[in-house]
């Protein structure tokens, strides 16, 4: 299994970026899907999930409105989108897949990817 995130990169705040990650080795289509971010010095924390159909979504509380997550199926990748960020955003940031159940939760995932680092200038 392979999850292989990009997008990541240096941005001022009040920018906008885009992180993808390609799955590939997995179900993708029955996998549900999370995004954490870890920042430095700090735990790995929840930042959005999606079901494998994309019917449901799940934002943490600190990015909801300012982050979206969505899912092609056909290309085997989830996005995130996040605007308005800001330099608390600074961190490393993971796709995750599982078959289970808590989306929020950082070990119900089976697969991660090796992050892709976002960081936010002020």
């Amino acid at each position: 299994v392979q999850l292989q995130a990009s997008g990541g990169g240096l941005v001022q705040a009040g920018g906008s970026l885009r992180l993808s990650c390609e799955a590939s080795g997995l179900t993708f289509t029955a996998a549900h899907m999370g995004w954490f971010r870890q920042a430095l010095g700090k735990e790995r924390e929840f930042v959005a999930a999606i079901s494998w159909s994309g019917g449901n979504k799940y934002y943490t509380d600190s990015m909801k409105g300012r982050v979206t997550i969505s899912r092609d199926n056909a290309k085997n990748t989830v996005y995130l989108q996040m605007n308005s960020l800001n330099a608390e955003d600074t961190a490393v940031y993971y796709c995750a897949a599982q078959y289970g159940s808590n989306v929020v939760r950082a070990s119900a995932y089976n697969y991660w990817g090796q992050g892709t680092l976002v960081t936010v200038s002020s």
